[in-house]
């Protein structure tokens, strides 16, 4: 696994004597589309680290004129690959962020902040706004969507999951306000496209970890998943994208379950 560029600044060099340093770690493939809005929100950190898996668009060239020290990595699931970024990390703090998300200036000015004045926390997590088909989400249990992305990286690190990964702290978490903009679905298409793969991971973790999909799985789950977006968490005060994200949740899970009755099919007919 080779370096494709330099670390964009030598501030991960010298620890400067009114705050610590700071490290931005992105995983990529083919985003070629999101990566340049991406790291221009990140212009303030020490050290931009992305780790890009396969990308035959001009992902790693964005990436690369924008700064960032850029390696190439097979890919081996969400959680192993990022936890691959933050060991190239240099910095002290670790802020993990997704091609598709954004952090806002008014983030970036807390993160700073804290940066500066010192913490005792060992991590913190932020409220996450998600844009879908062009409308930030309030509700459908999408909001506020808080996630531990910025880390002390002698304290932290993903897990190994292959998706749904989640950063594993020793530690105390703090509490951020501002908003990391998430620009995950532009179009209905993106939406199916990351949802088939996303259930298609979601049904090869769950055979692993010895699940079983049934009739309940495939026929009752969905209608709970749709009941609960859309009425518990008051998915119809988001309008009609509220409601199309209460049925493609549904479906999702649909889909998720039905991949993992056929891989059990299919496991059984091997072991037969």
């Amino acid at each position: 696994m080779d370096a494709k560029t330099k670390p964009m600044n030598d501030a991960a060099d010298n620890t400067p004597d009114t705050a610590e340093t700071i490290s931005a770690v992105i995983i990529t493939k083919n985003e070629e589309a999101n990566i340049a809005r991406c790291l221009k929100a990140l212009s303030w950190v020490d050290e931009i680290v992305v780790v890009d898996s396969g990308s035959n668009d001009d992902t790693r060239q964005l990436a690369t004129e924008l700064g960032a020290a850029v390696f190439e990595a097979d890919w081996n699931g969400f959680g192993p690959t990022k936890a691959l970024g933050v060991d190239k990390a240099t910095s002290q703090w670790i802020i993990s962020v997704d091609a598709d998300e954004v952090v806002s200036p008014q983030l970036a000015s807390e993160i700073q902040k804290v940066l500066i004045d010192g913490t005792d926390h060992h991590g913190f997590d932020m409220p996450r706004k998600t844009n879908f088909l062009g409308r930030w989400i309030h509700h459908c249990g999408w909001y506020p969507d808080r996630v531990l992305r910025l880390f002390l990286k002698a304290h932290g690190n993903f897990n190994d999951a292959p998706v749904h990964e989640r950063v594993v702290l020793k530690g105390d978490i703090g509490h951020l306000k501002e908003y990391l903009l998430h620009y995950s679905y532009p179009s209905l298409e993106h939406y199916l496209v990351k949802s088939n793969r996303y259930t298609t991971l979601g049904a090869q973790k769950a055979l692993t970890d010895g699940r079983r999909a049934n009739w309940f799985d495939i026929v009752i789950r969905p209608t709970v998943s749709f009941l609960s977006h859309y009425i518990s968490r008051q998915g119809f005060r988001d309008g009609l994208e509220g409601l199309l994200i209460s049925v493609l949740s549904a479906v999702a899970v649909m889909m998720k379950y039905s991949k993992l009755r056929v891989l059990q099919n299919e496991q059984r007919r091997r072991e037969t």
